[in-house]
């Protein structure tokens, strides 16, 4: 049933639109010719919000650019940003009104929410319109912007739309020199922890070329570290609050310079780039294995070549946790550490 040709469902959709809000704009649009989804802000007021919480503040801009992905088949439905500076008083509402009926440009029939405290407010702003309140008791998805920002997004990840997951997704390296069991960890994390994760593409591209030793050149590195990012934005999709990574640009950096002895600065750039939430660095002190791609068996040198990685990470500012010792208490050590983490961050 229409109940109007233009309707207005807004809020500030902090941290980010959640579910129950999905719901809502959906519910919505059936309902109107044409609906406008309003992503109001107060960057220092929103800030004093998630003071305390357990989720830090997310720019306006980045709701905004949610919304506009979780509309953008809907071609009746419009996304905007309107500033709305929060004092405390009734001008407030007042000027975001102003605001918004500026932005839409069009006479306002009806607007939406879930409160029915609203109803007193928006007939004095929006005396024409009809108020629809949608699923005030939460039945259908039941969570709020005040309960993620309180508990996290971890305990609530199923209210979280995928579009947005990737971007709370915790993402967790594993680094180290040759055969140090990096790639076994990985997937044992990953099937633990029921996620995905990123192989090291370095391996791929040279058992795609048949070899290795002899055969590398300068202009392979910068190629593996690229396919490597995209491969990281690929799984980060399809990841389960947290995403394992085998290897990372200083690892191919490292390699860089103990095949060719060449420093690439574009390896370096990369570095600076990449975000991890928790590196986690292996000890070469696990017996060395030959897969054919391999050529730095000796203890003396693996020793050196692990010096070489530290520092360019060191070099970098990374911190990292030194994971060492047989395979379990390898894979043990690793598990406290990514618990650890999401803990910390109250996800």
């Amino acid at each position: 049933m229409t109940a109007g040709k233009v309707g207005m469902y807004g809020g500030k959709f902090l941290p980010f639109p959640h579910l129950g809000h999905v719901y809502a704009m959906i519910r919505a649009s059936t309902m109107v010719d044409e609906l406008h989804v309003i992503v109001s802000h107060d960057t220092e007021y929103e800030k004093l919000l998630c003071e305390g919480g357990k989720i830090e503040h997310v720019d306006f801009t980045m709701r905004l650019r949610w919304w506009t992905q979780l509309t953008n088949d809907l071609d009746h439905v419009h996304v905007h940003q309107v500033y709305e500076e929060q004092t405390g008083q009734f001008s407030d509402w007042e000027k975001g009104a102003e605001g918004i009926k500026q932005k839409i440009g069009r006479p306002i029939d009806v607007v939406f929410s879930s409160e029915h405290t609203y109803s007193s407010i928006f007939n004095k702003l929006y005396p024409n319109a009809q108020h629809i309140i949608i699923d005030s008791e939460r039945d259908a998805y039941p969570i709020s912007g005040t309960k993620l920002r309180e508990e996290g997004v971890m305990k609530h990840w199923e209210m979280i739309p995928k579009i947005i997951q990737p971007y709370f997704a915790k993402k967790v390296v594993i680094v180290g020199t040759e055969s140090c069991g990096k790639s076994t960890l990985v997937k044992n994390l990953a099937n633990l922890y029921n996620t995905s994760y990123v192989e090291e593409y370095g391996r791929t591209f040279y058992e795609r070329l048949g070899g290795c030793e002899e055969i590398t050149i300068p202009e392979d590195y910068p190629e593996i570290a690229f396919e490597h990012k995209y491969h990281e934005k690929l799984q980060l999709q399809k990841a389960n609050k947290v995403l394992f990574v085998d290897t990372e640009a200083a690892v191919t950096q490292y390699f860089s310079q103990a095949y060719l002895s060449k420093r690439q600065p574009i390896l370096d750039e990369i570095i600076k780039l990449q975000k991890y939430d928790l590196w986690l660095f292996l000890e070469p002190d696990v017996k060395w294995v030959d897969d054919g791609t391999r050529s730095f068996g000796q203890q003396e040198i693996r020793d050196n070549n692990n010096g070489l990685l530290k520092s360019i990470l060191k070099e970098h500012g990374i911190e990292f946790v030194t994971i060492k010792g047989n395979y379990q208490k390898r894979l043990e050590s690793a598990v406290h550490h990514v618990n650890e983490l999401i803990e910390k961050k109250g996800q």
